[in-house]
């Protein structure tokens, strides 16, 4: 458990905040590229401040507008009540692999590193993104548990893997006929092994399994609130969780593929059968119980809430409250990933307020040389799953018809 003053820390993000601070020196997803169509303003809510996003020419700018205080923070307001606040800041934006991020910081902002999800091209990349009503770093720290998907996203029967393009754990595992979710459920205490990398922090899964196997499963923290994660053998995820505000975030995911390009009109209406337009909130919230069922979570699933696990996360991140309350947590072994990115967290607020921006992760090297990340299942001998793991990795990317090399 930490005190209420470090929990305050890391999970405030105004202007004024320690923790908004570090987030404003990183490029942060303010829209996606599909809203912002012609000349027509967008109304952006981000990091605790009211702004719009305006195409100007062949560029594109975030700007102050006026708002009534009394507005909820998700609030659309159509594009004639946007009105530039005058001598208000003006902000960089950039369009990548379908999201336009915004710099928000002090100072030129940083190059983008040379990702995945940043180099491939446009046909093999999709976004997407939905609203959760809870703070930022509890929507991040479920991402970084390999030991929850055991259990919130334990499924009772596994589908055919042929039918799950475009969902998570419905593909098999590595090369072999066993579905991920039998490998989930099956074995649902893995060994967690955690390593500080230059963007932020590599986590390594490790499920052993009978006949001296063990299936590894590599995921990543990138600096300072986005995950890189497999979502099959063929795709990853890469997912950011901006502050709207305080108490309610935006995941933003970008979907990689490596060998065949997207299929966007099947990723986009899967997704749109959970979410609403505008503002992509979810259509299974707090108010509906997100649909809970009880019949479905005795032979089907463990939350009994479907099967897109965007919504078992969200139940469980926005049933902590709108900002956690960690003075009464227990953090355990499963939990080493939050505790060292908390900790990487605040070495970061210490480095901005004593000035030595070039300690925070990222910030102090040329990023563009940063590629990958490595984020895969395999399944291999138990003494050899390191070697293993990356050969897996080299293998996909051999195959790829762009430019994936590491």
């Amino acid at each position: 458990m930490i005190s209420q003053e470090l929990n305050d820390q890391i999970t405030r993000i105004g202007p004024e905040t320690q923790a908004g601070a570090v987030l404003r020196r990183y490029w942060q997803p303010a829209a996606l590229s599909d809203e912002v169509q012609g000349d027509v303003p967008v109304p952006v809510n981000l990091m605790g401040e009211r702004l719009a996003l305006i195409r100007e020419g062949d560029g594109l700018l975030p700007i102050t507008r006026q708002a009534d205080p009394s507005e909820a923070p998700t609030h659309h307001p159509a594009s004639g009540d946007i009105r530039e606040v005058q001598g208000g800041p003006r902000y960089p934006a950039v369009d990548r692999a379908g999201v336009v991020f915004a710099y928000l910081g002090p100072g030129d902002p940083p190059a983008f590193p040379n990702f995945d999800c940043f180099r491939a091209p446009e046909d093999h990349v999709f976004a997407f993104k939905g609203l959760w009503q809870c703070n930022w770093l509890q929507a991040l720290e479920i991402g970084i548990d390999p030991a929850h998907a055991s259990y919130l996203h334990r499924f009772l029967e596994d589908a055919d893997p042929e039918e799950g393009y475009g969902q998570q754990f419905r593909d098999k595992a590595a090369h072999t006929d066993m579905p991920m979710t039998q490998v989930l459920r099956e074995y649902p205490r893995p060994d967690i092994q955690v390593d500080e990398t230059e963007y932020g922090l590599r986590i390594t899964a490790l499920r052993h399994m009978a006949n001296d196997l063990t299936h590894v499963r590599v995921t990543n923290q990138i600096f300072p609130e986005a995950i890189c994660i497999p979502m099959s053998r063929e795709m990853t995820i890469t997912q950011w969780h901006v502050p709207v505000d305080d108490e309610n975030c935006y995941w933003y995911t970008v979907f990689t593929s490596f060998k065949t390009p997207v299929n966007k009109e099947v990723m986009r209406a899967q997704r749109l059968k959970e979410h609403r337009l505008p503002d992509y909130a979810p259509l299974k919230n707090r108010e509906n119980n997100y649909h809970y069922d009880p019949a479905e979570q005795e032979r089907l699933t463990y939350t009994g809430m479907g099967l897109d696990i965007n919504v078992h996360d969200q139940w469980a991140v926005e049933g902590m409250g709108p900002i956690q309350d960690r003075t009464q947590e227990h953090l355990g072994r499963s939990d080493v990933a939050i505790i060292r990115y908390r900790r990487m967290l605040r070495h970061a607020i210490k480095a901005v307020e004593e000035g030595d921006e070039g300690a925070l992760p990222m910030r102090g090297a040329d990023v563009t040389r940063l590629v990958g990340p490595l984020s895969n299942d395999s399944i291999a001998a138990t003494q050899d799953w390191k070697s293993a793991s990356r050969a897996a990795d080299l293998a996909r990317r051999a195959e790829c018809p762009w430019d994936a090399t590491v």
